[in-house]
């Protein structure tokens, strides 16, 4: 977890940075080569590689008989997306170095007062992981779209409003921008998609709802583009205040995508009708490369952490995830999904908004002479678990949080099959 940030609600859960510039200017002038990263946390990632993928493989590939040409394109996606988990691993050690070099670094608040919470750490390594997300996704389009694709249009805009975000979350990085005018950056990465957006605007009424309603499907038009918007503003933002510790915030999209891999081939399995299956093959097409360059990424920036991600890997990766649950039409299972986000951001209400003091930092307590850490009475659910259950050590407390998110991915399944046939 980086120092940074000056007080301010949407940034109150991660601790202040030096300026770039004021930065460049304190510390001694670094070669790029001066910098050695501890290296990748592989063992992590290759168990969490196997843990994730091999579900998805398995019902892709075995359980459900889909496609060849669907197959084959998952396959081709596949790996793809596996070059690019190998790039990201060689290129975070070249960018770090120049991120140093530029003044981009941060330095550890929850091991203040250790020899550990000195070091300087690369900041803002999302970019990399965005960078590379690209490339393999554009690339993709070569093997999988052709010129008059009806998909194509909204593929393209997809990947310019991922672009955008990165663009601004790296700003976000670089000027440190107010957390009032955070609100503002997702929504204006989401235009491209708005204003290519040519899917349906309708919603299926809940069958216990129908009756009252009067109709089974209600049309909403420019409202279901507003919910759009909004959707997306929410998972950038919910994943920024959702982070303060080491390996936080990649391993929660980590999981996350793991879930809406998941989701999507069962959809395409159980779904006789076309236009759907389509739907979640493109939402597959967009979250795979996501999850693998995030575990790549996900090797350095877990504890102790060798590199931060910056608000550039948060807004990219909060954007990536809307996208994908705005074009796979499931966005209401999506925020089943964002469940530990949701209540991060409802409990976080009163603070956010002011209603009651927002410190600087809302983060744990370090004990130096324990190494662990206590709960503050701060409304997130970092600081919750630690007054539910204990002081705990910053690994410790990182992996009982993405054991709830797993859990609360696990429950949405759970949810989605006892209320299938009755809901919807």
């Amino acid at each position: 977890m980086d120092v940074r940030r000056r007080p301010g609600a949407a940034a109150a859960d991660r601790p202040t940075k030096s300026r770039p510039a004021a930065a460049a200017a304190a510390a001694p002038a670094a070669a790029p080569g001066d910098l050695v990263l501890r290296p990748p946390n592989l063992r992590l990632v290759l168990a969490a590689m196997a843990l994730f993928l091999a579900p998805f493989s398995y019902l892709a590939f075995v359980h459900y008989p889909l496609a060849a040409d669907l197959r084959r394109s998952i396959l081709i996606c596949g790996a793809i997306s596996l070059g690019g988990f190998f790039v990201v691993l060689r290129l975070i050690p070249v960018a770090a170095r120049y991120l140093l070099r530029r003044g981009m670094f941060g330095k550890d608040i929850n091991k203040k007062g250790l020899p550990m919470g000195e070091i300087t750490v690369p900041e803002s390594l999302g970019i990399v992981v965005g960078i590379v997300y690209l490339v393999i996704a554009i690339l993709f389009q070569h093997f999988n779209f052709t010129a008059d694709s009806i998909w194509l249009v909204e593929y393209n805009a997809a990947l310019a409003s991922v672009c955008f975000m990165i663009l601004l979350g790296f700003i976000d990085d670089v000027l440190d921008i107010p957390w009032r005018v955070k609100l503002l950056l997702p929504t204006i990465a989401a235009l491209p998609l708005l204003m290519a957006y040519a899917g349906g605007t309708s919603i299926i009424i809940p069958k216990p709802l129908a009756t009252y309603v009067g109709v089974e499907v209600l049309e909403l038009g420019w409202m279901y583009k507003l919910f759009m918007l909004l959707l997306a503003v929410f998972c950038t933002n919910s994943i920024n205040i959702h982070a303060g510790l080491n390996g936080l915030e990649v391993g929660q999209t980590v999981v996350i995508s793991a879930a809406v891999l998941i989701h999507n081939v069962m959809r395409i399995g159980s779904s006789k009708d076309l236009e759907t299956q389509q739907a979640h093959a493109f939402s597959i097409y967009l979250v795979l490369p996501f999850l693998t360059t995030s575990l790549a990424l996900l090797g350095f920036n877990w504890y102790p952490s060798s590199v931060f991600v910056g608000d550039t890997y948060t807004y990219f990766a909060g954007m990536t995830l809307a996208v994908v649950g705005i074009l796979g039409h499931f966005s209401e299972t999506l925020l089943l999904f964002f469940l530990p986000q949701v209540l991060n951001f409802l409990c976080s209400v009163p603070q956010l908004f002011h209603f009651v003091p927002c410190p600087r930092h809302r983060l744990p307590r370090f004990d130096t002479q324990t190494g662990l850490l206590t709960g503050t009475k701060d409304g997130n659910l970092v600081n919750i678990f630690l007054r539910l259950f204990g002081k705990c050590s910053e690994k410790s407390l990182c992996i009982r949080l993405l054991i709830f998110q797993a859990l609360s991915c696990l429950f949405c399944f759970w949810l989605r099959y006892m209320l299938t046939g009755w809901y919807k």
